[in-house]
């Protein structure tokens, strides 16, 4: 990992730290030139960046002066090229990058190239955390439980990661039920700053979730980007990108006493998500900052996809190095940290203001408890108003007939096996769930949490008999200091026994309802609510018999259990009546700022992350036992449902083909606003009459094995089928009609998405999509732009992209077009049910530049919409038919 750049600057440098001497790239070398001091922390990881790698190919010395001579009143329109120290997958998205890089080592053999070639140039570090799902609960044994399930159902997809780790260079694994990947990144992966070499530099990453810029609150520049753009960066390519628009976010003062991290988190996302943030880079500063706690940052940047941010950093501080101390990292590493954040400029100074292109400002004084639903993390209400939030929702999740229907209205009856019996309503809490690395990474809401199930408890209060409660810390260290404060025992009196260490309720992964519970929700068409500290609420990602879900920190999830309704104040009516009889409020139960400081204090100290990331890639009894097949290339069995070889290279020709106009198109499906890659990419449970399941049942697998779409991403023959098939996705080309149906035109048939689709593919008829604003919101599921690209998509006309969806799409070779501005699907008349010709692609010379505008007639609309493919290298991918066959063919013709 030496460098061999170019340094024209003369930047080279050495910093002595504990009697070793270190190279680094001194951003100072700059300073009397391009004043880079005024620079943002963000922008002076870059600038580093480019410093480093400066090779007059991808990073020459032009880059590195606009860099450093940075307008921030500048429309971004400069690329650079990053270049990552690491890349960072969770195994949803990681088992379908291993499966690429797998069939890449076969493509290369065919084009006559090295496989040897095909192998990750960086650290890779890949944590299993998204295939534990949440079926036993409320029991002693429940982690246990689910343990031997996922296993039970993920013995293939495991025994493939190990094979990937031992057939690809620097490809780490850590084994299942470990935590989650962001708070194992966190708590022990980040280096903050990298000692390799003999050389100093910025941990800078790329992860294939989102939610990777969580580990900003530690001061590391990264973000979520597609698995198909995280494996070329593997490969040794650099990501292109625009030097883009940063936002200040000035914080002062201090939280004041009952408002939590969650409450602050949600506030900061209501403000930028309204600011308008997409595709920015947003950094904290201020004298606020030292008041905001390490894990409170890591809150907050883990929700920067929330408001659409690229990445929401903090820079380094005391509290960054306490942080470091506290989880157990060496105090050489620590003094490495401060020494080079101090040399660079890149250590926090309250008093100094950087350049910023915008400012927000927030009075942490000013925050309130509140909740966000019910269906957006950007929705925020005031936890004192949480009810009246919920009655204004539910006419418009219930539409139709039903929407003035209200609760105590259809009560429906239920009758438990264990005889307990009550009534089952509109806002009932079914779901009440302590999830996710956003909160459970947090020690002082997750005490917090500990300490009102403890008063509840000693009050006599009880959780309502139809709430599923489960506990899913993103790491081990969690249950260790809850055993060491002795809160376990009335967290398990409430039901919120441990049923793993990963991502379940918060990815869907929630698990069964009760059956009796599930047949009354059916019965009475009842809009029941989950209520979980996560980061994502959107709707139909959580449970299929559950149409409002709610975001709510550690304790507000255990009160509400308590309540078991959202339509309850919780703030000005009794959660319940105590054993002494007399009624007991939330603000009887709440711990104050001191008591859970004290446990905090007592009962987390160094040692426990020291132990429990100790031997953190050896993994279980069961992980170690596993078979690992041999060899560089990977056996495919044509008999699996789980890993199968994909089609991407399929027919690849050595060279790329001339661009083609898209022609005689029809819509595969008219969406509207927001639509997320949780609506586009198969998430959740596979039904057993939909094309996936239908596919499975004539591979011989028992309904009952179906697993998730998540656990079988390395399956593009599920995936295909399960694209665009979310039970809550309304496509109106087939109005009157929810999840993934459309009709086939020009005859007007009724179908699944993949039926239509096969059938437009049999004669020839390539397809379009149709959207709104906002399309592609939500987590980076590569598979959302994979399933659109094989299902014969083409381009997606949209009046608006999210980020990384984006870049997906383009990386797969489907066009993103934008509507001109005022344009939009209703605007134009457009009803998707015209024919559609896209022009302006064909007879481009090679290596001339894409138009920024292309043609669209719609039969006899003709309009103009915006290219969205926007660097250069975009267009290399484009070119080539998508990002993979673009690296093959690099790696094949180099050296």
């Amino acid at each position: 990992m030496a460098s061999s750049s170019r340094d024209s600057f003369g930047a080279r440098a050495e910093l002595e730290v504990g009697g070793r001497r270190l190279g680094y790239y001194r951003l100072g070398a700059l300073q009397e030139r391009f004043d880079v001091a005024r620079l943002p922390y963000s922008l002076k990881v870059l600038l580093e960046n480019l410093l480093r790698h400066e090779d007059d190919v991808t990073v020459r010395a032009a880059d590195i002066e606009r860099l450093a001579s940075w307008d921030p009143a500048a429309e971004p329109s400069t690329e650079i090229a990053f270049a990552p120290a690491r890349i960072l997958m969770q195994d949803f998205t990681g088992v379908p990058a291993v499966v690429d890089l797998a069939a890449m080592r076969d493509a290369m053999v065919a084009l006559g190239g090295d496989p040897a070639r095909v192998n990750p140039q960086i650290p890779a570090e890949l944590v299993i955390d998204h295939s534990i799902i949440a079926d036993v609960y409320g029991v002693p044994d429940a982690f246990e439980r689910n343990a031997e399930l996922e296993f039970a159902r993920n013995e293939e997809r495991y025994r493939f990661l190990r094979w990937g780790q031992t057939a690809f260079d620097t490809l780490q694994v850590v084994p299942p039920n470990t935590g989650i990947c962001h708070q194992v990144n966190l708590e022990y992966l980040a280096r903050v700053v990298f000692d390799a070499e003999g050389e100093a530099f910025p941990d800078t990453l790329l992860g294939t979730d989102s939610h990777t810029t969580m580990v900003n609150g530690l001061g590391v520049l990264g973000w979520g980007v597609g698995g198909i753009e995280a494996e070329a960066a593997m490969l040794g390519q650099p990501v292109s990108m625009l030097i883009p628009r940063v936002v200040g976010f000035e914080l002062t003062g201090a939280l004041p006493e009952g408002s939590t991290a969650t409450d602050l988190v949600l506030t900061v996302t209501e403000m930028l998500r309204r600011h308008g943030v997409v595709g920015t880079f947003v950094e904290f500063y201020g004298e606020g900052l030292a008041a905001v706690p390490l894990a409170n940052r890591a809150t907050i940047g883990n929700m920067s996809p929330e408001y659409g941010s690229t990445c929401a950093i903090f820079p380094v501080d005391e509290e960054t190095l306490a942080y470091l101390r506290l989880t157990g990292r060496s105090e050489e590493h620590v003094a490495l940290v401060e020494a080079y954040a101090r040399a660079q400029g890149l250590w926090h100074d309250p008093a100094h203001e950087p350049a910023y292109s915008e400012t927000l400002r927030l009075d942490l004084s000013s925050v309130v408890p509140s909740i966000a639903g019910p269906a957006r993390p950007q929705d925020r209400v005031r936890l004192d108003a949480a009810r009246d939030g919920f009655r204004g929702a539910l006419p418009k999740v219930l539409g139709g007939e039903r929407a003035a229907d209200a609760p105590g209205g259809r009560p429906v009856p239920v009758t438990l096996g264990d005889g307990t019996r009550f009534e089952l309503d509109h806002g009932h809490v079914v779901i009440a769930a302590i999830t996710s690395c956003t909160n459970t990474s947090n020690p002082s809401v997750m005490v917090a949490a500990g300490l009102l199930a403890k008063k509840a408890v000693e009050r006599g209060l009880t959780v309502k008999p139809w709430v599923k409660t489960t506990l899913a810390p993103g790491s081990k260290v969690v249950m260790a200091y809850y055993e060491r404060a002795g809160l376990t025992p009335y967290l398990e009196k409430l039901g919120f026994d441990l049923v793993g260490f990963g991502c379940t309720t918060c990815i869907g992964n929630s698990g069964p309802l009760l059956p009796e519970i599930s047949e009354a929700v059916a019965d009475g068409d009842l809009a029941v609510v989950s209520v979980l500290s996560g980061n994502r609420n959107f709707e139909g990602r959580i449970n299929p018999d559950v149409r409002m879900n709610y975001l709510a920190s550690p304790p507000l999830v255990v009160a509400y259990a308590l309540a078991g309704s959202m339509d309850a104040d919780l703030v000005g009516e009794p959660l319940g009546i105590g054993s002494d009889g007399e009624p007991v409020y939330l603000r009887d139960v709440w711990p104050t700022p001191h008591e859970v400081a004290a446990v905090v204090d007592g009962s987390i100290e160094s040692g426990m992350f020291r132990s429990s990331y100790g031997d953190v890639f050896a993994g279980d009894e069961r992980w170690r036992s596993l078979e690992v097949p041999g060899g560089s290339s990977y056996a495919w069995d044509d008999r699996s449902t789980y890993v199968r070889n994909p089609p991407y290279f399929d027919g690849m020709p050595a060279e790329p083909a001339p661009l083609t106009d898209v022609r005689g198109a029809r819509v595969l499906a008219r969406l509207g606003d927001s639509v997320t890659t949780d609506h586009i990419s198969p998430a959740g449970s596979i039904k057993a009459d939909g094309p996936a399941g239908r596919w499975l049942v004539d591979g011989g697998v028992d309904p009952g094995e179906f697993n998730s779409y998540g656990s079988r991403r390395g399956n593009h023959e599920v995936m295909i089928r399960g694209t665009f098939a979310n039970i809550r996705i309304r496509n109106r080309l087939a109005p009157g009609t929810e999840g993934g149906v459309t009709r086939h035109l020009p005859d007007g048939e009724v179908m699944p998405i993949y039926d239509a689709a096969r059938r437009y593919q049999a004669d020839g008829v390539p397809l379009v999509i149709l959207a709104g604003k906002e399309y592609g919101t939500g987590s980076s599921r590569d598979w959302a732009a994979k399933g659109t690209a094989l299902l014969g998509v083409r381009a997606v006309l949209a009046e608006s992209f999210e980020r990384i969806h984006r870049s997906n799409l383009v990386g797969m070779g489907v066009l993103p077009l934008q509507f001109a501005d005022g344009d939009s699907v209703d605007s134009l008349g457009l009803t998707g049910e015209e024919t559609y010709t896209v022009t302006g692609l064909e007879g481009l010379a090679d290596g001339s530049p894409l138009p920024r505008r292309l043609a669209v007639q719609a039969d006899d609309k003709r309009f103009e919409v915006v290219l969205r493919i926007d660097t250069p290298k975009e267009a290399d991918y484009y070119r080539h038919g998508g990002i993979l066959p673009y690296v093959l063919r690099q790696l094949r013709d180099r050296g």
